[in-house]
């Protein structure tokens, strides 16, 4: 058996969340190294994992190793999710399970560029595909750089670090993550005993912007809902405000909780029966003992929801 780099956090709670029974099928649509989905085949379940950065094959070919037959790897991102199962022998979707963001395996690999700890290439790309974070920092300019720093990184002062970036790369361009941390941070005036690191809220900007990961999170819901057998369970790991805030308006509105219209509307909309039912109210987290053994528990928060037999919100209802 191959030793996990990562630990899953929320472990316990998702597997409960999850209930995988022997004979049922499961997408871990984070696969990463494999924490979620030994876990479900360790029940007895069947998992078909999912994962677009393509480092990942060697935990894979060890999890098909250890449960031979009830595991399969497709590469693809999240929004790829219900195009992928319809790829595979099963014809019932029992369960699936996200696990949102970088994993501590790929922040611990300095030549992926995700971390301002450690000295790499500026990439950030989980898919090593499209646009990368040295890409965006050296040609856009202020104001989309200012906007995504904002939005993504909730960076109070983006202005300023958009003007730091763009100074320095007229002499010369970046290509490096502790480069582009130390321009951050004398922008910001140092750390100035600050609990994170001045860097931390630019780079998980131009990691959320490189990997269009709000984007991906909104798709791959819809591509779960729509592939998702009625019964079938959904699990969502998040761990911050923007991922979170996603998905409790995603499952908000598929319990027929959301706000509705004025009833003095001259039109109604056509209203749908819910496609979701939540399993517990708002979010768990992560215990004290999880918490001080894994920091990146920290700020993780669970939403589940059991999938009704209503048709797909994008759908007309029967």
């Amino acid at each position: 058996m191959m030793a996990s780099p990562h630990a899953p956090v929320l472990l316990d709670e998702v597997i409960e969340a999850l209930d995988p029974k022997p004979g049922e099928v499961m997408i871990d649509a984070t696969f990463g190294a494999g924490g979620y989905t030994r876990a479900i085949l360790a029940r007895g379940a069947t998992v078909v994992g999912l994962d677009r950065d393509p480092t990942v094959r060697a935990h894979a070919e060890a999890v098909a190793a250890d449960f031979p037959g009830r595991f399969e790897l497709k590469q693809t991102p999240f929004s790829g999710l219900s195009a992928a199962f319809a790829e595979t022998d099963h014809d019932r979707l029992d369960g699936a399970v996200f696990d949102i963001g970088v994993s501590s395996m790929q922040l611990d690999q300095a030549e992926r560029g995700f971390s301002f700890m450690r000295d790499g290439p500026l990439d950030m790309r989980m898919s090593a595909e499209g646009e990368s974070a040295a890409d965006i920092v050296n040609s856009w300019d202020h104001g989309p750089l200012a906007h995504i720093l904002k939005l993504y990184g909730e960076e109070r002062q983006s202005g300023r670090v958009a003007t730091a970036i763009l100074r320095r790369r007229v002499e010369r361009p970046f290509t490096r993550t502790l480069d582009l941390a130390e321009v951050v941070e004398k922008a910001l005036g140092g750390r100035r005993g600050a609990a994170i690191h001045p860097a931390t809220r630019t780079f998980q900007a131009l990691r959320i912007a490189v990997n269009d990961e709000l984007g991906e999170l909104t798709a791959g819901l819809e591509a779960a809902e729509a592939a998702l057998a009625p019964g079938g369970r959904l699990a969502v790991v998040t761990f911050h405000s923007l991922e979170d805030r996603i998905v409790k308006a995603f499952l908000t509105e598929r319990t027929g909780n959301a706000p509705g219209g004025s009833r003095h509307a001259p039109l109604q909309i056509e209203t749908r029966a819910p496609s979701f039912t939540l399993m517990f109210k708002g979010a768990r987290e992560a215990g004290e003992a999880e918490r001080a053994a894994n920091p990146r528990a920290r700020s993780a928060r669970l939403r589940a929801a059991v999938r009704t037999d209503a048709s797909a919100w994008g759908r007309m209802a029967a």
